[in-house]
C-alpha cells in the first residue's frame, strides 16, 4: 500500500480483519462527483462538470467493482464521452500494472506504469491502497472518484444530455428500494465471496459461506417470482451490481474463494438472469473470462503455485 505517498511492502489482499478474523474492505478515499453543471454532488467538492472527453476511467476486467462502471458506461452510451484504460489482470507486488497483456492497455494518458502512481499524482501524501475503478479528470489532473457505486450513479445521471436517456438505472420512484436491496446483497454476496475467500479463521469463513448461499437462495426465489430483473421489468443498477458477482462465480469464487456448495448453473432463475444480462447491448464486451481467471488465480496467498484451472466451460454463456 501507499504510506504518505510512498509504496511500502508487497501487495497482500487482506486489507484488515475484524475480531473474528473476517476480511474488512478498505473505504474509498476520493468521493467527488461529476454533475451536469459542476455543482457539488452528495459528497466531496464541486467543479467537476460533465464535458465530453474530460474524464478517463481506469479499470481492471478481473474486478467486479470496476466492471460495474464499465457496464453503466455502455448502457448509458458514454463510450465516446469517457475514455478507458484497462490494467493487466495479474496482480503484482506493486498492485495493478499497465502493460501489453492481451486486452490490457498502456497508460497513454498519464504514462504511469502502476496504478498507484496515479494516486500519488492526485495526492502526493496519499495513504491507502490503489484500487480500481478510478475516474480521472484530465482537466485538473486528479482523481474524481475511486468508489464504484458513486461512479455507477454518476454515469446514470451526472452526465446530463451527454448520456442516453433510453434507460434510467436508478429511477427516483425505486431509489429507496434499490438502496435497501443493494445494502442487503452487498455484504452477503458481493463482498460475501471475498469474506469467504480471504477469511483467516474457520468461524469467519463459515459465516461468510452461509451468507453467500443464503443470499443466492433468496435471489433465486425473487427472480423466479418477479423476473426478468430484480425489480421486474425495470433494469436497474441493482441488476448490474448483482451481475458482476454472478459472472465470476463459477469461474473464480466457486474454486479459489471456496464458495463451493453449488455452482451458479444450479440456480435456474439466476442462470436465466445472467443470460439476460449478457444479451444486453455492450454488456458482454465488459466480460473477459481470461482476465478473471488470470487475475484471481494470481493471488499468491491463495494460489502460491499460480496454476490457472482449465475450466469451467462457459460456452453456454457465449464466453
Amino acid at each position: 500500500m501507499l504510506v504518505n505517498g510512498k509504496w511500502t511492502a508487497d501487495w497482500h489482499p487482506v486489507q484488515a480483519t475484524d475480531e473474528k478474523g473476517g476480511f474488512v474492505r478498505q473505504i474509498s478515499s476520493f468521493r467527488h462527483w461529476v454533475t451536469p453543471d459542476g455543482a457539488p454532488g452528495p459528497t466531496g467538492d464541486g467543479g467537476f462538470a460533465a464535458e465530453a472527453d474530460r474524464y478517463h476511467l481506469y479499470v481492471a476486467l478481473i474486478c467486479p467493482w470496476a466492471s460495474r462502471t464499465l457496464i453503466a458506461r455502455s448502457l448509458k452510451g458514454l463510450q465516446d464521452v469517457v475514455s478507458v484504460s484497462v490494467v493487466e489482470p495479474k496482480l503484482t507486488d506493486e498492485g495493478w500494472r499497465f502493460g501489453d497483456y492481451p486486452g490490457s492497455d498502456r497508460d497513454t494518458l498519464n504514462h504511469a506504469e502502476y496504478l498507484h502512481q496515479l494516486y500519488t499524482r492526485a495526492d502526493d501524501s496519499f495513504t491507502g491502497r490503489a484500487t480500481v475503478p478510478v475516474l480521472w479528470d484530465k482537466k485538473t489532473a486528479t482523481i474524481v472518484s475511486n468508489e464504484s457505486a458513486d461512479i455507477l450513479r454518476m454515469f446514470n445521471s451526472g452526465f446530463g444530455s451527454l448520456a442516453s436517456d433510453s434507460i434510467d438505472l436508478c429511477p427516483l420512484a425505486l431509489r429507496d428500494e434499490i438502496d435497501a436491496l443493494n445494502a442487503e446483497i452487498y455484504p452477503r454476496l458481493n463482498n460475501g465471496v471475498y469474506r469467504a475467500g480471504f477469511a483467516t479463521t474457520e468461524v469467519s469463513y463459515r459465516e461468510a459461506f452461509n451468507d453467500v448461499f443464503g443470499m443466492l437462495d433468496t435471489l433465486e426465489m425473487r427472480l423466479s417470482q418477479r423476473g426478468p430483473w430484480l425489480f421486474g421489468e425495470s433494469l436497474t443498477e441493482a441488476d448490474i451490481r448483482l451481475f458482476v458477482t454472478l459472472i465470476r462465480f463459477d469461474v473464480a469464487y466457486h474454486g479459489i474463494f471456496k464458495c463451493n456448495q453449488r455452482q451458479l448453473r444450479d440456480y435456474p432463475a439466476l442462470n436465466g438472469f445472467l443470460l439476460g444480462m449478457l444479451a444486453l447491448p455492450g454488456v458482454r464486451e465488459t466480460v473477459s473470462i481470461d482476465h478473471i481467471k488470470q487475475g484471481y488465480y494470481s493471488i499468491k496467498s491463495l494460489n502460491p503455485n499460480g496454476i490457472v484451472p482449465a475450466g469451467p466451460d462457459m460456452t453456454a454463456y457465449g464466453l
